[in-house]
């Protein structure tokens, strides 16, 4: 059983390290999608993931459109701040990804225009000068919920 943390682009290396630390604590898949604003053998994302790295179930994609391709058929949901439902309206089940757009601009327009349906968003405050959360505190927060709805499955 896992499910599947997806970062398309990330740009800042401490939150790619602290959700690659998640990841290994919690037997989730991370993927990395391509193009990084990192190197990950650098040494600021190993810091942020500590001696956690060999234990991440950790796969790099070229591209978003290679990611899709081979993931084509699992289910998959969009955190962006456009979305109408938030995140603990659903019912999530093994296998589920979780995808999460660069920390300047989010996940590209036109995915979340197609997959509007399957978008997600966490509850904050009408306060505009707050764009979103941290991306690694978000991934953090939606896989929790996944976690907890699936009994913290091989968690002690």
């Amino acid at each position: 059983m896992s499910l599947h943390v997806v970062f398309v682009n990330p740009e800042i290396p401490p939150n790619t390290g602290n959700i690659a630390r998640t990841c290994a604590a919690t037997n989730t898949v991370l993927h990395l999608v391509k193009p990084l604003g990192f190197d990950i053998d650098s040494k600021a994302v190993r810091r942020a993931g500590l001696d956690y790295w060999e234990f991440v179930n950790l796969e790099v994609h070229e591209s978003l459109d290679d990611f899709l391709a081979k993931y084509k058929d699992k289910r998959m949901f969009l955190a962006t701040t456009k979305a109408k439902r938030l995140y603990t309206e659903n019912v999530y089940k093994d296998e589920d990804m979780f995808l999460f757009g660069r920390e300047t601009a989010g996940l590209p327009k036109e995915l979340i225009a197609k997959n509007i349906d399957r978008t997600i968003r966490i509850p904050m405050s009408a306060n505009t000068r707050l764009r979103s959360f941290n991306l690694s505190n978000s991934a953090n927060i939606i896989l929790f919920e996944a976690l907890r709805q699936l009994g913290f499955p091989e968690l002690k």
